[in-house]
C-alpha cells in the first residue's frame, strides 16, 4: 500500500465510523472505492496513450530504405553541352576539310 500500515488503516476506519456513523460509512466507502477505481482506469488509459504516442514510429513498422544509412553521394558536374567535336556546324569527323 502507499505507506499506510495495518494500524493506521484501523485508526482511519475507527475515525470514519465515529464521524460518519454505521449507516453512512459503507456508502461512503463504496463511493470512495468507486472514485479510486475510476482514477486508476483513467491513469492506466493515459499511460497507455502516452506510451503509444512515444512509440508511434515503432508501431508503424517503418523501416529505412536499404543503404539509407550511408551518406549521400555528391553528384558529379555534367560535361558542358558543347564538346569540342560536337560543336554546331561540325560533323565530328576529322575529314571535314
Amino acid at each position: 500500500m502507499s505507506g499506510i500500515g495495518f494500524w493506521e488503516l484501523i485508526i482511519l476506519f475507527l475515525i470514519g465510523l465515529i464521524v460518519l456513523g454505521p449507516e453512512r460509512l459503507p456508502r461512503v466507502a463504496q463511493q470512495l472505492g468507486s472514485w479510486l477505481g475510476q482514477a486508476r482506469r483513467m491513469t492506466r488509459m493515459m499511460r497507455r496513450q502516452l506510451e503509444d504516442e512515444l512509440h508511434f514510429d515503432k508501431n508503424l513498422n517503418i523501416r529505412p530504405r536499404p543503404g539509407a544509412d550511408t551518406p549521400p553521394v555528391t553528384p558529379v558536374k555534367p560535361a558542358s553541352p558543347e564538346a569540342p567535336d560536337t560543336a554546331p556546324g561540325r560533323s565530328g569527323t576529322a575529314d571535314d576539310g
